[in-house]
């Protein structure tokens, strides 16, 4: 009996030390992404007077895709870049509000099987999620490509620009505006937004 014990305990300890293994190793496979800045970028298109297009950035922003496949994108409003440092001033007062909203935000969920792509191996796909600008927030749509990385990471670039409306956001007061004070004839409400980032596995 004391032998039969002893094989149970055995077999119970066995099974428990099983478990833990497995749910380290499940840990593991699933483990949050960070957004590597450095090697990111992220740039929209304005279009004034309607045949004058320009590319502008935002040189600050973060993200990371959590152990459950939450994507979380933080873009700094008042790092929008146009190279023309009155123009960037007034875009952030007048337009995004930064004093009030100084961050933009995307979020989405992301399928795993597009975190855990082999070195070299490619994938496209929709990310459906939700883009909040100025405290007003909106269903948005990216078509990308996705590409596994060597240090196990991704890379994932937008295939053709999403086309973003600025009354989607309540932006229209404040592109009238600029319009105004630079004197401008038009400014499309239309804003094609690109990106390519990389995500590196933690």
């Amino acid at each position: 009996m004391l032998a039969l014990a002893k094989s149970s305990s055995t077999i119970r300890l066995s099974s428990i030390l099983t478990g833990l293994m497995l749910l380290l190793l499940s840990h593991v496979s699933v483990a949050q992404m960070t957004l590597d800045e450095e090697q990111s970028s992220l740039s929209f298109m304005s279009t004034k007077n309607t045949n004058l297009s320009e590319q502008h950035t935002f040189d600050r922003f973060s993200g990371k895709i959590d152990t459950q496949g939450k994507l979380l994108i933080t873009i700094d409003m008042t790092s929008v870049n146009t190279m023309i440092p009155i123009r960037n001033e007034r875009m952030q007062s007048i337009l995004f509000s930064v004093s009030d909203y100084s961050e933009a935000t995307f979020t989405a969920s992301i399928p795993k099987a597009l975190t855990k792509l082999s070195s070299g191996e490619h994938k496209m796909a929709s990310i459906d999620g939700t883009m909040t600008i100025a405290g007003n927030s909106a269903p948005v749509s990216f078509k990308v490509a996705v590409t596994g990385l060597s240090n196990g990471g991704i890379a994932v670039s937008t295939r053709q620009p999403t086309v973003l409306s600025a009354s989607t956001f309540k932006l229209d007061e404040g592109i009238a505006a600029l319009k105004e004070i630079a004197g401008l004839q038009s400014i499309s409400s239309a804003v094609p937004l690109s990106f390519s980032v990389v995500f590196t596995g933690q």
